[in-house]
């Protein structure tokens, strides 16, 4: 019989698409990775994965391989789980991405609490704009915002995103407040580099919905640096309210243009299809759907 963790760095590197690749997902080295898969090759008396100095893929042997390992782990951690002598107490590691403001300024917190309930259970946590790929990286949740493509990905909506205009007093001390989105088209704006098109405000009302062209000397593709730039007075911006809400509640920055709905997008949580999803899992998703719907009727 196969050693597990062999079956484990097989399943990284053939998902990964390096043996470096795996290794970083594994913590263990790459010369590691290596020996792992020539034991398991060795065990079966044949090829898994062809290796050159560039590349690497999986043998037709080692397609099927991949497919009957994964389905091999999915089992034994079903089991071990209905096996657990407590079956309260999470353990384990569960791996998930998230947008960078949402992930600072929601899921951090939320996990964070959810940490200090579960002591055993390790929350690596990797935030970054960029959409990963699950499979491939060896992520287990991944949390986005936006409308879905769609995948094989199994989908939950766990909230809504949604934006404000703001900007800073010493702003609006000096070019007034505006009182018509049209009038964005003469200020001084901080544009979004994360919104596409950058320079294009959606907003709408009664007659239905329009956008604005806005243009300024400043474009920034993080959330926290759009914010600082709003509270130094470099400009309006258009921001999720998750990121200024702190700031307009304590008046640093002042909501305009309020009458008008802006942007409002799903967050959804994402996981791999797989027929068995353990219970951290879960459990870790069920608390980040409960933590953004309580933060959202603040």
């Amino acid at each position: 019989m196969p050693d597990l963790e062999n079956l484990r760095t097989f399943i990284a590197a053939a998902t990964s698409g390096s043996f470096a690749a795996a290794a970083r997902r594994l913590q263990v080295s790459p010369a590691m990775v290596g020996r792992r898969i020539q034991t398991l090759e060795d065990e079966f008396g044949t090829k898994l994965i062809e290796r050159t100095t560039r590349t690497q893929r999986l043998t037709d042997v080692g397609s099927n391989f991949l497919l009957k390992a994964m389905q091999v782990i999915e089992q034994l951690e079903e089991l071990a789980e209905i096996a657990s002598p407590d079956a309260g107490t999470l353990s384990g590691r569960v791996r998930l991405s998230a947008p960078t403001t949402l992930g600072i300024k929601e899921i951090t917190p939320i996990l964070a609490e959810f940490a200090r309930q579960h002591p055993s259970l390790v929350l690596e946590i990797k935030l970054s704009d960029r959409n990963v790929d699950l499979v491939a990286e060896g992520f287990d949740l991944a949390v986005r915002i936006g409308h879905l493509q769609p995948s094989s990905m199994i989908a939950r909506r766990i909230g809504t995103y949604d934006f404000v205009c703001c900007a800073a007093p010493s702003y609006l001390g000096v070019y007034g407040e505006p009182e018509d989105p049209q009038e964005l088209r003469d200020r001084r704006c901080v544009l979004n580099l994360n919104l596409v098109p950058r320079d294009q405000w959606p907003f709408e009302d009664e007659a239905g919905r329009f956008t604005v062209d806005v243009g300024g000397n400043i474009e920034i593709d993080n959330g926290e640096a759009l914010r600082v730039a709003a509270l130094a007075g470099a400009g309006v911006v258009y921001a999720p309210s998750q990121l200024v809400r702190e700031d307009v509640e304590a008046g640093r920055l002042v909501e305009v243009l309020a009458g008008w709905r802006k942007l409002s997008l799903p967050i959804h949580a994402l996981h791999p299809s797989r027929q068995f999803l353990p219970n951290r899992i879960r459990v870790v998703l069920d608390a980040i759907a409960a933590g953004l719907k309580s933060s959202s009727g603040r």
